[in-house]
C-alpha cells in the first residue's frame, strides 16, 4: 500500500491579518469603555468656568482607569492563547518549542509589540505564524485543533499577567503625565489661606468700576507654597463679546489690570485673569497671567 503524505495545515496570512484587525477593533472598543469616564469629565469641564488653572486634564485621576483598558489589550490572548479574533479564525498562540498552549506571560510579552503594529504587519505577511512579538516571546500562532487536550485556564497566572500589563502601561504613560505637569505651569497655593473678605472686596471694586462691561468672580489666597506671595484668580464675565476683537480684549484688560494692581501691588502676588463671554450658542474664554511670574 503506497504511503500517503498529509500536508500539515499552515496559518494563512489573510486569516492572520483578519484576526489582528478584528482583535484590534474589539480591544480598542473595550479600552475606550474604560476611557469614557475621563473623557466625559473633561468634556463637561471644557464648558465650565471655574478657578481651576487646568480644567481639562487627560492624565488626571481617570488615567488610572483608562490604563486598565490598555492592560486588557496586552492580555487579550491570556485565556488559553485565544483572543476573540483567534476564536473566530480558529487559531491559537502556542509555545514555539513545545507546541503547548502559551502561558499568559508569554502572551503578554508578544502583545507589547502591538505598539509597533506596522512592523508587526510586515512580519505577518512574511511569516503568518510568527511576528516580531512571537520571536521575542518564544511563541507562534497555530491553527486550533479541538481534539488536542486543552488545559484549564490558569486564573492566577492570568491575573498576575494583567497586573504586570497594568504596571507596564503605567510606566509607558508616566513620561506623558510628567510632561503635562511640566507644561501646565500651575501655581500651587495653600487652600486654607483662602481670604473671603479680600475676595469679595476685590469683586466689589471691579464691579463698581467696570459694572457696565462685566461682573467679577474673585478668589484670593494669602499664600503660595514656598513663596511669600498671594494668589489671585479673577474671572470676568463679559456683558458683550469683547473677545471677538483682539483690540477690544486688550483694551478691556488694560482697564482691569490697574484696578487689580491698585489693590495688590504687582510684586506681592501672582495669578490669572479669565475673560469669559457666554451666549446661548457658544462660549469664548481668554486666560492670561497677572502679577509676578513664577
Amino acid at each position: 500500500m503506497p504511503l500517503v503524505f498529509v500536508k500539515e495545515q499552515k496559518v494563512e496570512a489573510g486569516a492572520r491579518l483578519g484576526s489582528m484587525i478584528l482583535d484590534h477593533f474589539i480591544m480598542t472598543m473595550i479600552a475606550m469603555i474604560f476611557a469614557v469616564p475621563g473623557m466625559v469629565v473633561n468634556f463637561a469641564k471644557a464648558f465650565e468656568v471655574t478657578h481651576e488653572q487646568n480644567q481639562v486634564n487627560f492624565f488626571g485621576k481617570f488615567m488610572f482607569l483608562s490604563i486598565l483598558g490598555f492592560a486588557l489589550y496586552l492580555c487579550k490572548d491570556s485565556i488559553n492563547g485565544r483572543s476573540v479574533g483567534k476564536l473566530v479564525t480558529k487559531m491559537q498562540v502556542v509555545n514555539n518549542a513545545t507546541g503547548e498552549v502559551a502561558s499568559p506571560f508569554r502572551c503578554l510579552i508578544r502583545n507589547i509589540f502591538c505598539i509597533i503594529w506596522p512592523i508587526e504587519v510586515i512580519f505577518v505577511v512574511i511569516n503568518p505564524e510568527r511576528r516580531l512579538g512571537d520571536i521575542v516571546a518564544g511563541t507562534k500562532v497555530a491553527l486550533f485543533d479541538p481534539e488536542t487536550n486543552q488545559p484549564k485556564p490558569d486564573l492566577i497566572k492570568t491575573g498576575l499577567a494583567l497586573i504586570l500589563a497594568y504596571l507596564i502601561m503605567l510606566l509607558f504613560a508616566s513620561p506623558f503625565y510628567f510632561l503635562q505637569k511640566s507644561l501646565d505651569n500651575n501655581i500651587t497655593y495653600v487652600e486654607s489661606s483662602f481670604n473671603l473678605q479680600s475676595s469679595k472686596a476685590t469683586e466689589k471694586v471691579l464691579s463698581d468700576s467696570l459694572g457696565d462691561y462685566l461682573t467679577a468672580d474673585v478668589k484670593v489666597y494669602d499664600k503660595i507654597v514656598n513663596k511669600n506671595l498671594k494668589y489671585v484668580s479673577v474671572i470676568l464675565f463679559l456683558k458683550k463679546n469683547y473677545l471677538e476683537d483682539d483690540s477690544q480684549a486688550k483694551e478691556l484688560k488694560s482697564m482691569v489690570t490697574p484696578i487689580i494692581y491698585g489693590i495688590f501691588p504687582e510684586k506681592t502676588f501672582s495669578g490669572k485673569i479669565k475673560m469669559v463671554y457666554r451666549s446661548d450658542s457658544n462660549m469664548q474664554m481668554q486666560t492670561s497671567s497677572i502679577g509676578q511670574d513664577l
